[in-house]
């Protein structure tokens, strides 16, 4: 998707903060993180949201949920830390390519 901002990420045509990268997902610092640690990890596939996910994307999905408890503990969150998708415009969705938040630390913010 030539205006997704994530595709131009995952393309190096926009710079990021990687942390991890494999052939099926990439992660990267956010850029206004709301905890000690906010990354943000993304499939190398352009899914749009969660809500578009299908059985061909079965893979990369499982492949990304058992990533991020390892990630988790690379940043030295061995206490927990929270996952985070947010899904269509009113679910809170800014950019439109499936991403998953992992947050944690001493900062980490509480629901209201």
């Amino acid at each position: 998707m030539s205006d997704c901002l994530f595709c131009k990420i995952l393309a190096g045509e926009i710079p990021s903060d990687k942390v991890y990268e494999d052939d099926k997902m990439y992660v990267f610092k956010d850029l206004y993180p709301k905890a000690d640690v906010h990354l943000l990890a993304i499939p190398r596939v352009h899914i749009e949201s969660l809500n578009e996910v299908s059985d061909e994307h079965d893979g990369v999905i499982a492949h990304m949920m058992k990533q991020l408890p390892k990630l988790a503990k690379e940043q030295g969150l061995e206490d927990g830390f929270r996952t985070i998708i947010n899904t269509g415009e009113g679910g809170g969705q800014v950019v439109f390519h499936l991403h998953i938040h992992l947050l944690g630390g001493k900062n980490l913010p509480g629901f209201q």
